[in-house]
């Protein structure tokens, strides 16, 4: 009974946070779908969506391991981001603090393992924060 509460109290806290990031300014970046035959892609951002602080990563359908995860700048320089841990289904990422002051994003590249059973797809959802 005990693990049923904290795994509810877990989900509400989750879809509160989830709530909270789509009312405070987040723009939808671009999406993946995901399976177990394909470990690595890229998320391209174009340099219209402007300046951004934090990008979130969401996930539907099934759970993702995360391996690494490297922002790519429009200058071209690389922030390698601490991200090794499984995002449930309907769950997200830590807000991602974005370094320096040339925060335009061309792209996001991201190795993971989908845990995809019986056919089900995950799809990798990618939001930033002015």
């Amino acid at each position: 009974m005990k693990t049923r509460l904290s795994l509810l109290a877990l989900l509400l806290i989750i879809s509160a946070f989830h709530l909270n990031g789509q009312r405070a300014g987040w723009k939808f970046l671009g999406e993946r779908v995901v399976n177990d035959r394909i470990d690595h892609d890229i998320i391209m951002v174009t340099a219209a969506r402007g300046d951004l602080n934090a990008l979130q990563i969401r996930v539907k359908g099934a759970s993702v391991d995360f391996h690494r995860v490297v922002v790519i700048y429009g200058n071209g320089r690389r922030q390698e981001i601490e991200l090794r841990n499984t995002i449930p289904a309907r769950g997200a990422s830590r807000v991602i603090d974005l370094a320096g002051d040339e925060r335009v994003v061309k792209s996001v590249e991201f190795w993971y393992d989908a845990n995809t059973l019986r056919g089900r797809k995950a799809v990798v959802r990618l939001f930033g924060r002015d």
